[in-house]
């Protein structure tokens, strides 16, 4: 494994427990194949049952992997109404829905043709 794949491992893996730590649900990974031809190899999609819960686990994500993996996000979308906050780290984006923005958008669907591994 290069040390980039390393990192992207450490990130997936640190993003999905902070996740867990704040009780987020539903959480899906899903691997795109490359040729998908995607500026991104990784979606984390979880859910938060409220606005400030979605406020909550970006948070932490954000903190702790500045923290713990000296990463930040090259953006942020969506956290001031919450509904869906997207955290972009470049291979990996990372998706905090509320549960009716989630079903409305789908995203597995979308990308049904992608690996997708569930959690919780």
């Amino acid at each position: 494994m290069t040390k980039e794949q390393n990192k992207i491992e450490q990130i997936l893996q640190k993003a999905i427990d902070c996740i867990k730590d704040k009780k987020g649900e539903n959480i899906s990974l899903i691997k795109f194949p490359p040729e998908n031809g995607a500026s991104w190899d990784y979606f984390i999609i979880c859910q938060a049952n409220n606005n400030i819960h979605a406020q909550a686990i970006s948070d932490h994500i954000q903190l702790t992997l500045k923290n713990e993996l000296k990463t930040r996000a090259d953006h942020t979308e969506g956290y001031q109404n919450a509904k869906w906050v997207l955290i972009d780290y470049f291979d990996i984006v990372i998706h905090i829905f509320l549960p009716e923005t989630r079903e409305f958008y789908n995203l597995e669907k979308l990308w049904a043709d992608a690996q997708i591994t569930k959690f919780n």
